[in-house]
């Protein structure tokens, strides 16, 4: 048994409960007991982290559309459309080692900022499930899924069905595979149709890309006259099984064709800013009923992998959308970093709050930061300036300790389950010799998908 004691605990539960002295015990995998300090409840042989009122604890963060990468901040200043030719030639030319390098760079920097759980479309990713069952963090993984020629050096709906065979409930269910098709312009009918296949035969849920960029939706409008969420329901990809990155210029019908089949959209504020999409109308989403989570969309466009960013860019581009200074506040944005983006993935009864009878899935933060003091409360009640100090004021280097499944991956800001040196070197060989790589192939560049 676990006991961290004399901890603020912000529990993301149906109430939104702080507890400004409060205590966890850990049985296991999962929450023996998540409330107020109680030391009568500590068993004798208790392992106990006393945090003396100096850290609060949180449900691990959860990113619901992520790519990993090696490569950054190299297909810069173009908006979708132009970027799309540029970023693929990284699949031309992604090799196993090269994908493998890739997610543990990537998930080294997810847990060193409190992500804990990662929904991830990339090449090769029987590697993402060996790091992600070395490194202790959970993964849900869509493969990277393409067949429309000359869009077919992708990975295929066969690869797809292997990776659910060979790892789909791997480590003791950390790793969860599902169908993953890439959109409607990369992937055919059949495509679409083997991804219902793979969901009905084995449960596996589907993840995929929705409308990004105006342009998009206009040569849809063009090419199957209809929108692409007309389209996916039409192809009958619209159900809760289902959720879809971006979806930034969506229409209030095809929002409430996504709210009816209660999908859930995966929205990543950053990305779409820098890639020149627009901001996503989060507000109508969330009132005509759609579950609406926080993706970083990795680094190839967002140069980064960090929720409490994605949480601080999400308000206030809505805030300033809706010129509303009153909506998506501190709770609101705890709650699409969490709880919302477990119920993305149908793990709202498991993980993305701090309960009793959930697994143990959370993060800690040291309040010796300038940014995040002095903490204030309400003595009349269990309201406190630390909530808008997560969401507008942290950094993910303020992450002191990441446990997942009851077990401390990232302890005092570094990981315990891996070499980080080795890691950040072993990236850098990697990555420059991808680059060359990637780099030579652009005598393979394709033209931009527009009509």
């Amino acid at each position: 048994m676990q006991a961290i004691t004399h901890v603020i605990i912000v529990t993301v539960d149906s109430n939104d409960t702080v507890i400004r002295d409060g205590m966890l015990l850990i049985d296991g995998t999962g929450f023996d007991y998540v409330g107020e300090m109680d030391a009568a409840r500590i068993p004798r042989d208790a392992d106990i982290m006393d945090c003396k009122g100096c850290y609060v604890a949180m449900p691990g963060l959860i990113d619901t559309h992520n790519h990993s990468s090696l490569i950054r901040g190299v297909d810069e200043n173009l908006d979708l459309v132009d970027w799309l030719p540029v970023y693929d030639l990284e699949h031309r030319t992604c090799t196993p080692q090269d994908a493998r390098q890739a997610y543990r760079l990537g998930y080294l920097e997810c847990l060193l900022n409190g992500t804990t759980t990662v929904q991830d479309m990339h090449r090769h990713m029987d590697q993402a499930a060996i790091v992600a069952g070395e490194m202790g963090l959970r993964v849900f993984l869509a493969p990277y899924a393409a067949d429309v020629p000359p869009y077919d050096f992708f990975e295929t709906s066969d690869t797809n069905e292997r990776l659910i065979k060979d790892w789909h409930g791997a480590f003791d269910g950390r790793v969860q595979v599902e169908a993953g098709i890439e959109d409607v312009f990369y992937s055919s009918d059949v495509m679409y149709r083997r991804a219902l296949e793979m969901h009905e035969k084995y449960g596996v849920r589907i993840h995929t890309h929705g409308p990004e960029h105006p342009e998009e939706e206009d040569t849809a409008q063009t090419r199957f006259g209809m929108s692409i969420t007309q389209l996916l329901a039409k192809r009958g990809m619209l159900g809760d099984f289902l959720s879809l990155g971006h979806c930034v210029p969506i229409s209030e019908r095809d929002m409430e064709l996504i709210a009816q089949a209660g999908a859930s959209i995966c929205h990543c504020p950053i990305s779409a800013a820098k890639l020149g999409c627009g901001t996503a109308p989060v507000k109508r989403m969330e009132e005509a009923g759609i579950n609406v989570s926080l993706g970083s969309d990795g680094p190839i466009d967002n140069n980064s992998m960090n929720l409490f960013q994605e949480m601080k860019v999400a308000s206030l581009m809505q805030k300033a959308r809706y010129r509303d200074a009153k909506i998506f506040d501190a709770r609101h944005m705890l709650r699409m970093a969490t709880i919302n983006g477990a119920r993305s993935l149908g793990m709202e009864d498991s993980i993305g709050s701090l309960e009793a009878g959930k697994q143990a899935d959370l993060i800690m933060v040291g309040l010796d930061h300038p940014s995040l003091r002095p903490v204030c409360w309400n003595e009349t009640s269990t309201d406190t300036n630390l909530l808008w100090a997560l969401v507008f004021a942290m950094q993910g280097n303020f992450v002191d300790t990441v446990i997942v499944a009851g077990k401390t991956l990232v302890r005092h800001g570094h990981l315990l389950t891996d070499d980080e040196d080795e890691i950040l070197e072993s990236a850098q060989a990697q990555g420059v010799d991808w680059m060359r790589r990637r780099n030579a192939a652009f005598n393979q560049l394709l033209a931009p998908i527009r009509d």
